[in-house]
């Protein structure tokens, strides 16, 4: 199975409240590491040093400091479409956290179709 496909397979798995999902990436072949790292710039995969895996790759659900599910997806597309191959490893998922935002003097319609929308 492809890395993108791989890892559609691990975000459809995932229950709709995940919030971030960290993926280790490891490649086969180490002498196509910087070209691989040049197609990684997508998704801002984090390189290890001294480490049996390459990258830690860490992707948002709707909100948050990390990289798109569509970003990480393009930038594993692009290592198939290069012919890299690889395996993924998912080290850690969080859910049930809620985005946080500032409210101060919109109206409480507004308030309350943030929190529907929002809602755990």
């Amino acid at each position: 199975m492809s890395l993108a496909d791989t890892f559609t397979a691990i975000v459809e798995s995932l229950p709709d409240d995940w919030t971030d999902l960290e993926l280790d990436l490891r490649i086969f072949e180490e002498r196509r590491y910087v070209e691989a790292a040049v197609l990684l710039v997508t998704c801002n995969a984090q390189p290890y040093s001294k480490h049996d895996w390459h990258w830690r790759i860490i992707c948002a659900h709707r909100f948050g400091h990390a990289a798109s599910v569509p970003a990480v997806h393009t930038g594993l597309k692009l290592l198939d479409d290069d012919g890299i191959a690889g395996e993924l490893a998912v080290r850690e998922v969080r859910t049930g956290r809620a985005e946080v935002k500032q409210m101060w003097g919109r109206p409480e319609s507004v308030r309350q179709e943030f929190r529907r929308l929002r809602a755990l």
